[in-house]
């Protein structure tokens, strides 16, 4: 077991029960799933791209991500229908634990002149997305093996019924929120 995931279960669930006053132990908000997201714009132009975008998210997280195809054409992008433009993860269980730890404590010190992430990008129904500009962040990328600089969405989804119970479980797992917005 993950020692976030541990964290979770013996301290961070029955802190919550008891502070948010609920009458049910599974109404207690918890971490469902952690979804990646590389929005590969250039790979209408360089087909390469693409594929260094599925292997730098293989080697963050652990696991093969999906290509995402355009759902609709937009003449003013030259984009059409049914081309391939990003590349997401979706991580459940053992290896979303994992990755959440490797944020939270590694990667988002790791960010230039960080001084913590926006508290209010919330989706107002307790999924939490936090945009990262450069997959640098993470130790498991080599400097020298990238071709290019990308950035990245990553979406916390909770079972939180609102989001002033979905920042109280981040911040319970140390996510580090700007003080003061």
């Amino acid at each position: 077991m993950n020692k976030l995931q541990e964290q979770y279960k013996n301290d961070i669930a029955p802190a919550l029960f008891k502070e948010l006053g609920l009458k049910n132990v599974m109404q207690t908000p918890r971490i469902v799933k952690v979804v990646v997201n590389i929005g590969v714009g250039e790979a209408l132009d360089n087909p390469k791209a693409l594929e260094a975008a599925v292997n730098d998210l293989t080697i963050i997280t652990g696991q093969k991500p999906v290509v995402i195809a355009a759902k609709k054409a937009i003449s003013n992008f030259k984009l059409r229908e049914g081309r391939q433009i990003g590349v997401k993860v979706t991580l459940r269980g053992e290896k979303m634990w994992a990755f959440l730890d490797r944020l939270i404590n590694i990667a988002l010190p790791r960010v230039r002149d960080f001084r913590g992430i926006s508290a209010d990008a919330f989706d107002g129904r307790g999924n939490y997305t936090l945009g990262l500009q450069e997959q640098l962040i993470f130790p498991e990328i080599q400097y020298d093996k990238i071709d290019k600089v990308r950035g990245m969405e990553v979406s916390i989804v909770t079972t939180a019924e609102n989001d002033d119970h979905a920042r109280q479980l981040l911040s319970k797992f140390g996510m580090p929120f700007r003080k003061g917005n």
